[in-house]
């Protein structure tokens, strides 16, 4: 699945770098996004990082973030929108 970032509403300003195996997304100098080709992963609140991990399959602890994230297998369980609200929460949460 390809994910483009560049439709979501509310993130201005962000850089990328692209890896060999991965892109980092940037707001700042932090990153807030790393898009693999089976994967996304992004800062998350604990709370709901144990819900999400909980309530899919697909959801596990971040490897980037570690437990201040999770990591998403792009494999449908979680619609666009969905994906979309993480990814901004994401951002958002990116001081």
């Amino acid at each position: 699945m390809v994910f483009d970032i560049s439709k979501i509403a509310g993130l201005e300003g962000y850089t990328v770098k692209k890896e060999k195996q991965r892109e980092l997304f940037f707001k700042q100098e932090k990153v807030f996004l790393v898009i693999t080709k089976n994967t996304i992963e992004v800062r998350c609140d604990e709370k709901l990082s144990d819900l999400l991990k909980t309530k899919y399959e697909s959801v596990m602890e971040s490897r980037y973030f570690g437990r201040g994230g999770i990591e998403i297998v792009l494999a449908g369980q979680l619609d666009q929108q969905e994906l979309e609200d993480l990814i901004r929460l994401s951002y958002n949460l990116t001081n």
